[in-house]
């Protein structure tokens, strides 16, 4: 009894210190609402900030309205219907989250400017020369296309996932009530899918305000813009941490709106025999709009970003070192890998403390460390350096004590980005080996005790082996996120040290947009593999 106490005390330590470690940064944020304010912030709160949120709402009120709108219809065509090329759109339709909003920003403007295939056709081929105003998307409207385009498919694969799996008994009722195909989807389906839509645009809202490239690269003012203006545009850090809360407040609202949106009203089974939609197939000109539909919004959202970058890529292949190049490539691996094992290696401590440990806390805790993922890269990227300064200082008599002659030493190492990552996607890590804690359930667990095995030798031998489709899923995820975040990179990153998505996006900022392709390719490409892979494996649903 006092070995498996001991165990347990073990398990609860190490899950406590891990928690602490994610969520006590963030107090750095808080703490600066009651920090004395200067004149740049008197100046931004009085001229900027109210600007800042007006340019927010809208992009992600409009940015919102047509992924649902664009997310929840596919969604219910490939749930719903049979018709050419269904089974390919089904997984296809995912890949634009391979591709970055800030590399189909610059992409997208490269196509429509007046250098870009569109315009240069329409006058070489057609003798069109139109005002180039006319194809200008380097506004909010521009911005709103982009965020489209790339994050639709937060929306489109929850919502698609829970319609597959609904009982078709409440479709076949309203078509015995006579309901048509229009009335049944706005009368039927949209209410019963409400919490994945919700759920999928809330991922969306989150995005958008994380978002730096787009904005940058496109000249909004945003809460995001504004942090990198003031840290490293005034280098004044009080102002960035005020507008760092005022985002978190502004995202703690946008939650809290989010939860009265989903309000309490459930759609639960009258039933036990839950079975699937039933296809229908559609025939001639309805296949041939559904079937174009898909691959529109595929080619719009994937194929033609992807064409661009390869032709791009080869026009200027070669024109970036191949050492310097292999070095970024190193470098986005190296901190995507470390971050991606550390996250589940501690997801897996903090879920197997969640399943030892009975009680409310147990359970409440490891939701706190999960926030990271709801609160803005920028915001994460004040508290860590804050945080990380501050441990500085307290450990200045050791750095003294061993010689080293400067007193910046952890805030200035590749350790601080690689925390940032930790907390930012923990919960992208968390959520995948909690649910997979979830299905294989404690049997198998306590019968390894009753045979007298100790907690770890459980853990090792029976609970990892049964978790590795949920470590491998959980660490997929991670690195792709890993890999394409911009903005924590760009604050945190040690003195010259380049990963793909900063070096892609500093071209692109200095103009060079064809240079950038050959980082933002091998981005795409690796991203878009993964996402197969991880949708691959996981996607079972009864056809």
């Amino acid at each position: 009894m006092q070995r498996k106490l001991s165990n347990v005390n073990a398990w609860t330590v190490s899950a406590v210190i891990i928690m602490a470690l994610l969520f006590l940064p963030n107090l750095t944020i808080v703490s600066g609402i009651f920090s004395p304010s200067n004149d740049n912030w008197a100046h931004m709160k009085e001229f900027v900030l109210g600007s800042f949120i007006k340019t927010s709402l809208i992009l992600i009120g409009a940015t919102g309205f047509l992924t649902i709108a664009i997310g929840l219809s596919l969604a219910w065509l490939i749930a719903q219907y049979q018709f050419p090329l269904r089974n390919f759109l089904k997984w296809a339709l995912v890949l634009p989250l391979s591709i970055p909003p800030f590399i189909g920003a610059y992409t997208y403007h490269g196509i429509f400017n007046y250098t870009g295939v569109i315009q240069t056709t329409l006058r070489d081929g057609f003798g069109k020369d139109l005002n180039p105003a006319y194809f200008d998307i380097m506004n909010i409207p521009g911005a709103v296309f982009i965020y489209t385009l790339f994050l639709y498919p937060y929306v489109y694969s929850i919502t698609r996932i829970f319609l597959s799996q609904q009982s078709a008994s409440l479709i076949e009722s309203a078509r015995m009530l006579g309901k048509g195909p229009v009335n049944i989807f706005f009368q039927v389906v949209i209410p019963i899918s409400r919490v994945a839509i919700i759920g999928g645009s809330s991922l969306v809202v989150l995005e958008v305000l994380n978002d730096y490239g787009v904005v940058k690269y496109y000249g909004i003012q945003t809460f995001t813009t504004g942090i990198f203006q003031s840290w490293f545009g005034l280098g004044d850090i009080e102002t960035s941490i005020k507008l760092a809360a005022s985002l978190m407040g502004f995202v703690i609202f946008i939650l809290m709106a989010e939860k009265l949106l989903r309000g309490r009203r459930q759609y639960n089974y009258s039933t036990t025999k839950v079975r699937p939609l039933p296809l229908i197939r559609l025939k001639g000109w309805k296949a041939f709009m559904a079937t174009g539909y898909g691959l529109l919004i595929l080619s719009l959202g994937f194929l033609i970003p992807v064409v661009q970058l390869i032709d791009w890529t080869i026009l200027t292949f070669g024109t970036i070192p191949t050492e310097e190049f292999l070095i970024y490539v190193k470098n986005s691996v190296t901190v995507a890998g470390i971050s991606a094992t550390v996250i589940i290696i501690f997801a897996l401590i903090v879920g197997n403390f969640s399943r030892l440990v009975h009680g409310k806390a147990a359970k409440l805790l490891p939701k706190l460390t999960i926030l990271g993922y709801s609160i803005p890269g920028a915001v994460i990227a004040v508290a860590v350096v804050t945080a990380f300064i501050g441990l500085d200082g307290f450990l200045a008599p050791l750095y003294r004590l061993l010689g080293v002659d400067h007193t910046l030493v952890l805030s200035v190492s590749l350790a601080m980005l690689i925390s940032a990552y930790i907390i930012r996607f923990f919960a992208i890590g968390y959520n995948s080996i909690e649910s997979g804690y979830d299905k294989i359930g404690t049997d198998f667990r306590d019968a390894s005790r009753l045979l007298g095995v100790g907690l770890t030798k459980t853990f090792f031998r029976i609970d990892v082996p049964m978790l590795k489709g949920a470590i491998v899923s959980g660490f997929i995820l991670v690195f792709i996120d890993v890999l394409k975040e911009i903005p924590l990179t760009l604050i945190l990153r040690p003195f010259n040290f380049d990963t793909l998505s900063t070096k892609a996006f500093q071209y692109a900022s200095d103009e060079k947009i064809m240079e950038a392709s050959q980082a933002s390719l091998v981005i795409v490409g690796i991203s878009a593999l993964a996402i197969v892979v991880f949708y691959k494996f996981l996607e079972k649903e009864p056809e």
